[in-house]
């Protein structure tokens, strides 16, 4: 079930679930069970080390789990439907019986989506947009769970080789829109469907601020959006040729880069951030929200803002 608020949010309840879009942001910690991720890859390769940061996101205001076993950073070398599956089910059957927050599972496989389930995990985000493995949609039907469809213009290995398009946003939203019906005629709840324009997949610097700066034009989809710019390469490039250095960059992981992404998200209507610093970026958004807020009961609408379409 999804209700619409006045704001323009929306609200999406499944089984034990909810997710309260139109009261506050919501948080998707990354869990990577990967050895090459672009960030933390080879950081929670043990089941152990995985759980406790579960936890410890958790316990910093994570509203969701995203748990993923294979890299999509560009360049990335795909992995087998089993090699995925023995690296992420131990750790959601573990998780699933100790906390009272979904965990997604981050894939864009059909049967490692369909074993997460029966695992304990409760949201499918796929980087393909369902176009990655032909029964995805069907296994998001069956299991009647709120699915992410991400824009990636090719396939990780590949997507950082052709980045032209005819008009950015429109073909982002016509891809994203043919992900749409896919999804519904494949029997998927319209209600439970997020998008996610994919900053860094398949676009340049200048697209992912431009996807960023155009994020409200969305809304047309009329679904949950949801960025995740956590400390994508966009962000240190930008800064680097700004003039901070390359030890502050490091040591930081573009922090402050990062909520700066954060906040102009949530300005421009993002409903879901997926981030790496969950303590930060909850700061992050309560403030922000705070502002959306206040904008809301003094009738002012953020186009009213310079500031916020510069």
């Amino acid at each position: 079930m999804q209700t619409k608020a006045k704001s323009g949010s929306f609200d999406i309840r499944w089984n034990r679930f909810e997710l309260a879009l139109s009261k506050r942001t919501y948080i998707m910690g990354i869990l990577n069970r990967t050895p090459d991720s672009f960030s933390d890859g080879g950081l929670f390769m043990d089941a152990k080390d995985a759980i406790k940061r579960a936890h410890q996101m958790i316990s910093e205001g994570a509203d969701i789990i995203d748990i993923g076993g294979e890299s999509t950073r560009p360049g990335a070398e795909p992995v087998s439907t089993d090699e995925e599956i023995a690296r992420v089910i131990p750790v959601i059957e573990a998780i699933s019986k100790s906390i009272d927050i979904p965990i997604s599972i981050d894939t864009y496989k059909a049967g490692v989506a369909a074993e997460a389930m029966k695992a304990g995990a409760a949201i499918i985000n796929d980087v393909t947009a369902l176009t990655g493995d032909p029964d995805m949609a069907g296994v998001a039907a069956k299991f009647d769970v709120p699915v992410v469809l991400m824009h990636m213009k090719g396939r990780p290995k590949t997507m950082q080789q052709d980045i032209n398009y005819g008009s950015l946003i429109e073909d982002i939203i016509d891809s994203l829109r043919r992900s749409i019906d896919l999804a519904v005629r494949a029997g998927v709840d319209s209600n439970k469907i997020i998008v996610d324009p994919g900053i860094g997949f398949g676009k340049t610097v200048e697209h992912n601020f431009e996807i960023l700066n155009r994020l409200e034009e969305f809304k047309v989809l009329d679904k949950p959006i949801l960025v995740g710019a956590s400390r994508k390469s966009f962000i240190t490039k930008t800064l680097a040729k700004s003039g901070v250095s390359e030890n502050d960059i490091k040591n930081s992981d573009a922090l402050m880069g990062g909520a700066a992404c954060a906040a102009i998200s949530i300005a421009k209507s993002a409903s879901i951030l997926r981030v790496h610093d969950v303590k930060e970026m909850v700061e992050v958004a309560r403030i922000a929200d705070a502002v959306n807020m206040a904008a809301k009961r003094h009738g002012v609408r953020k186009d009213d803002f310079e500031c916020f379409n510069a």
